[in-house]
């Protein structure tokens, strides 16, 4: 009796297969992911099959069961990749945080029109609006040099110090290069 009804559910999604794995596509704009999960649809379209559920509208049963079965998917695809980058946003938080005392130096190395909209807005906190109006300049070119100065102090921090990072463990040593000489000028004066 149940190799019938097995029969009869993979019968009923071969004739919706395609219309389903259309649904799908625009779903996730990924022609492998919508295979994957119109099979997927399918395995639960035959554990029903044998439930005594009664379907009035088979084509609206399946389309739901597609809709349900690609966002379960999507959303766990999605927490996948959020801790993977949390995972990686940790590690890089733990880089900068051994790196702080630091970060004032080696921003006063950046280039004026740089440092000061960085300073101002990750230093002092400032929203990108306020320093926006404080230097007189637009939203846009603002945000844009708070990144560039980002980026060309990520670049600093890579002169200076050698970062040892072993995988998961994260920062596992952090050591002043004997080439940066304007750093260690900087600190020897701080310390006295």
């Amino acid at each position: 009796m149940k190799i019938k009804k097995y029969r009869q559910a993979s019968s009923i999604w071969l004739q919706f297969k395609d219309a389903l794995k259309g649904y799908i596509l625009k779903k996730t704009k990924n022609l492998e992911l919508a295979d994957e999960i119109n099979q997927l649809v399918l395995m639960k379209v035959i554990d029903s099959c044998c439930s005594d559920v009664q379907i009035k509208n088979v084509r609206s049963w399946l389309f739901q069961i597609a809709h349900n079965t690609t966002i379960d998917y999507l959303k766990k695809d999605i927490k996948y990749v959020d801790l993977e980058k949390e995972i990686q946003e940790k590690t890089e938080d733990n880089v900068y945080l051994e790196i702080e005392p630091f970060v004032s130096a080696l921003i006063d190395f950046l280039p004026e029109k740089y440092g000061v909209p960085l300073r101002m807005s990750d230093i002092e906190k400032l929203k990108q609006q306020d320093v926006a109006d404080k230097l007189n300049l637009s939203l846009t070119a603002t945000k844009s040099r708070i990144q560039r100065a980002r980026e060309l102090l990520k670049n600093e921090i890579f002169t200076c110090f050698q970062l040892n990072i072993e995988g998961a463990k994260g920062l596992n040593d952090i050591k002043l290069k004997d080439s940066c000489k304007p750093l260690q000028a900087t600190i020897s004066k701080n310390n006295q």
